[in-house]
């Protein structure tokens, strides 16, 4: 059985781009969109980048910013300063 791990974002102009990097890096992934809130998921894992981001919005981005718009996530954290990764071990 697989586990799944998520993170769920406002949704907003920002989440938005924060999304499309997510799919752009994991291929894998679903995203489920409902009232106010997008949901991104995967089985096993999922890795923000933060390159991914900035060139998807255009401007410099600091992985931070993306807690301003989580509403919540599953999955062990790592965080670095380019990487934002859920998984389970």
């Amino acid at each position: 059985m697989n586990s799944l791990v998520y993170i769920a974002f406002q949704d907003n102009d920002n989440a938005r781009y924060i999304v499309e990097a997510i799919v752009a890096d994991n291929p894998h992934a679903e995203v489920q969109h409902q009232p106010a809130m997008i949901r991104v998921q995967a089985s096993q894992r999922l890795e923000i980048h933060r390159q991914t981001v900035e060139d998807k919005l255009g401007r410099e981005w600091d992985i931070q910013e993306m807690l301003i718009d989580v509403i919540t996530l599953g999955g062990n954290v790592e965080e670095e300063e380019d990487s934002f990764i859920l998984h389970w071990n």
